[in-house]
């Protein structure tokens, strides 16, 4: 990775188990409408707050570098999938600060409600504004943030409800055609 302290990022994080239309809406919208050089895609080795995932580390890095490598100025990062282990925000935002002025951080609302909980809530608080990505059914609770934007989406799909339909087929206009060939060749 190039030291380039000048470029503003966003890190877009998360499981991406499967990633799906709503999180191409998100990196798309992300790319046309923030003023940054770089979206970071980040996939998880495993979300703090889970204890497993649908797909290992590797096809879900593949799934993302498939969808998203295409697209302008996005980076996808192997980072924690490397580390081996379950990464907190904080240590991938200091990790990412070496290289990079990282401007934003992605969320969906859904995270609002334990976002103070997070490792290291104040100093993240500190150094990210918070780009915030409307869900359906969510409340926007942002009372304990320092700097926040709202990016209102569409996006009526969730990873959880993919994994919850266990049925590829139904789920035909949720997944984009890449990975659900992906999904099927695994028996996912």
């Amino acid at each position: 990775m190039v030291n380039s302290p000048g470029l503003e990022v966003a890190i877009f994080g998360g499981s991406f188990d499967p990633p799906h239309a709503g999180h191409q809406q998100i990196v798309e919208a992300c790319i046309s409408q923030l003023d940054i050089d770089r979206l970071i895609v980040l996939p998880a080795y495993l979300n703090p707050f889970k204890s497993n995932s649908l797909a290992d580390a590797d096809m879900r890095l593949q799934w993302c570098r498939t969808l998203f490598e295409p697209l302008p100025n996005v980076i996808v990062s192997d980072y924690e999938i490397r580390q081996g282990r379950s990464v907190k925000t904080a240590e991938s935002v200091k990790y990412f600060q070496k290289f990079y002025h990282v401007k934003y951080l992605v969320i969906g609302a859904d995270n609002l409600s334990t976002l103070t909980q997070w490792h290291d809530f104040t100093w993240l608080n500190e150094q990210v504004t918070w780009l915030i990505i409307s869900r359906p059914g969510y409340a926007m609770e942002t009372g304990a943030l320092k700097n926040w934007r709202l990016l209102t989406l569409n996006v009526p799909v969730s990873s959880s409800q993919i994994r919850q339909e266990q049925d590829v087929s139904s789920v035909d206009t949720k997944i984009a055609p890449l990975v659900k060939e992906i999904l099927k060749g695994n028996n996912l």
